[in-house]
């Protein structure tokens, strides 16, 4: 199985989630250019090279592109991802089944409404559910882009460490599997 990932886990929280596909490249382009997410992403990319970056990351065994929708409408994107296969496993020590995410909310209107901490909550509990071996999703939001830190914080992530990547100073964030008596 490509990325080790069923092709549809089940998000709580009344979330739908489904691979992207090269025709969704027009609402992530058009969702990568606004400034709030311009800033932290630096993916302002064209229709054409979004439409290319999907296909590539699911032709591969790095990432699942997917975008997420609440209420029948897309509203964020998200990349799902191994983190042996990824650079950020050359910054930490990773574990075998680590999961990674990155999640853009797109539709600025839903910001700032607990949208984001319950998504990414919700995304790395169907992680942990559909891996049973997996004991931990990641995530490495920059330092200075508090909404998102504040956000994971509230999705149960702590704060490991901090990173220097190249393009930004991050703060290594994770989020475990909690046991249950």
């Amino acid at each position: 199985m490509r990325c080790d990932v069923a092709p549809l886990l089940h998000l709580d929280s009344g979330f739908d989630l489904r691979p992207a596909a090269s025709s969704d490249a027009p609402t992530i382009a058009w969702w990568m250019a606004k400034p709030h997410i311009q800033k932290w992403w630096e993916q302002d990319w064209s229709v054409e090279r979004w439409a290319q970056a999907i296909e590539e990351q699911l032709a591969g065994e790095h990432s699942i592109p997917c975008l997420t929708a609440v209420d029948g409408e897309d509203f964020a994107y998200a990349e799902l991802y191994r983190v042996r296969h990824d650079r950020l496993a050359e910054y930490y020590t990773w574990q075998e089944r680590d999961w990674g995410i990155h999640v853009a909310i797109g539709d600025a209107e839903r910001l700032g409404r607990g949208l984001g901490r319950r998504l990414l909550r919700a995304l790395a509990e169907a992680l942990l559910r559909a891996d049973p071996l997996s004991q931990r999703v990641v995530a490495e939001p920059d330092v200075t882009n508090l909404p998102s830190i504040r956000a994971f914080e509230a999705a149960g992530f702590v704060i490991h460490a901090e990173l220097e990547l190249p393009e930004k100073k991050a703060l290594l964030m994770v989020h475990t599997r909690t046991v249950e008596a």
